[in-house]
């Protein structure tokens, strides 16, 4: 049985892969209701808002318990440069990954005449950058964190046509857009990630509240004033209405009001974007931590436990699903195969979360046991 405190961050992670599948189920048959970043208050669903802006926990999430899982992994090594070499195999792992399989799974082009650089590509090289950075005194890794967090919005300004030579390196630090490769291939950096290295530092930097030595009331002490300090950040930040993100005013309704507060920039995340996502994911990590027995967090737990064979597995079976059902329904929404509405999307999640539960369950107790297999940990 894994330990409480292991437990509490495959739950965590649990959690937010399902947020995701909501997420691919949206984009998968709701192409007809797409949104934009920031969504535009006055146009969106409210129940198609709120949906969208839950997934929005996904990456951050993702990405911190990575840096967090990094310091784990060199406490078990006891070696700080077996951790740089993990992460950095990994790192290239997941870079390859994204290229591959993941970009087929989303496009089924081969070969492809679009790449889109998305998550798994954010984490990759999120992970490629600690590998140099976890050499750095704890200190000035946290400051460096910090700073990427919170100034990257400094450079929204900063833009670089396809002419100039900090184009192809700007687009993949700060700047979402497009690089052309060929005449027959294009690139779109979906996911900046100069921000998204700021978070895996401070995941890797908050690594020794989870020691095996550290008291439980003093981690989720520490977890909470951080979890709550971060909103407490998103708030202030939000209420002056400036930095990093477009003003926010006063809607017809409350409903409207209070979209227009949590409508936050994803590509690339805002100092307010990440505040308030990572200030969530650190609450829940803190409620899970005094919940480790509960039925519903070791369920949570499996899914957490093998996150790259889910994400894997759930895009492949909803892109042959759709598949399947404009052949047999043809296209019912324009050009697309969707459906009508958001409570749709929300039973299909859930019926989908059912049926992976068992095999993402197989594919996890397969990886606990049999350790001699390698390249299970990369999965």
């Amino acid at each position: 049985m894994p330990s409480n405190r292991l437990l509490s961050i495959d739950a965590l992670r649990g959690l937010v892969i399902l947020f995701m599948l909501l997420d691919h189920v949206r984009e998968t048959f709701y192409l007809h209701q797409q949104v934009g970043d920031p969504m535009d208050v006055t146009a969106t669903d409210p129940a198609l808002f709120f949906s969208r802006t839950l997934a929005h926990l996904c990456a951050p999430v993702f990405i911190l318990l990575t840096g967090l899982s990094a310091f784990l992994y060199g406490e078990k090594q006891m070696s700080r440069a077996a951790t740089s070499a993990f992460l950095f195999k990994r790192g290239v792992f997941l870079v390859v990954l994204e290229f591959t399989l993941v970009n087929f799974a989303w496009t089924f082009q081969f070969p492809p005449t679009v790449i889109y650089l998305q998550v798994i590509w954010a984490i990759g090289l999120s992970m490629l950058a600690l590998s140099a950075l976890l050499w750095l005194p704890r200190t000035l890794l946290a400051v460096l964190g910090l700073v990427l967090v919170a100034g990257h919005n400094l450079l929204d300004g900063l833009h670089f046509g396809p002419e100039s030579v900090m184009h192809i390196p700007w687009a993949v630090l700060h700047d979402r857009g497009w690089i052309e490769f060929s005449e027959t291939l294009r690139l779109r950096t979906s996911y900046p990630v100069l921000p998204w290295i700021g978070v895996i530092a401070l995941g890797y930097v908050i690594g020794p509240w989870f020691r095996w030595s550290s008291a439980p009331e003093q981690r989720l002490q520490v977890l909470r004033r951080a979890g709550f300090g971060a909103l407490a950040l998103f708030v202030l930040l939000r209420l002056l209405n400036g930095y990093g993100e477009k003003p926010w005013a006063v809607g017809e309704t409350w409903v409207q009001t209070l979209m227009a507060l949590l409508n936050i920039t994803k590509y690339p995340p805002s100092l307010l974007f990440l505040a308030l996502t990572l200030g969530v994911g650190l609450l829940l990590l803190a409620y899970f931590e005094r919940r480790n027995d509960g039925r519903m967090v070791q369920i949570l737990a499996v899914f957490g436990s093998a996150p790259m064979f889910f994400y894997l597995l759930h895009l492949y079976v909803l892109k042959l699903l759709y598949i399947a059902a404009f052949a047999i329904w043809g296209a019912n929404q324009g050009h697309y195969f969707g459906f009508d509405s958001m409570a749709w999307i929300w039973t299909a999640t859930l019926v989908l979360a059912v049926l992976l539960f068992t095999p993402t369950q197989w594919f996890a107790r397969l990886k606990a046991r049999r350790r001699d297999i390698r390249w299970l940990k990369y999965l």
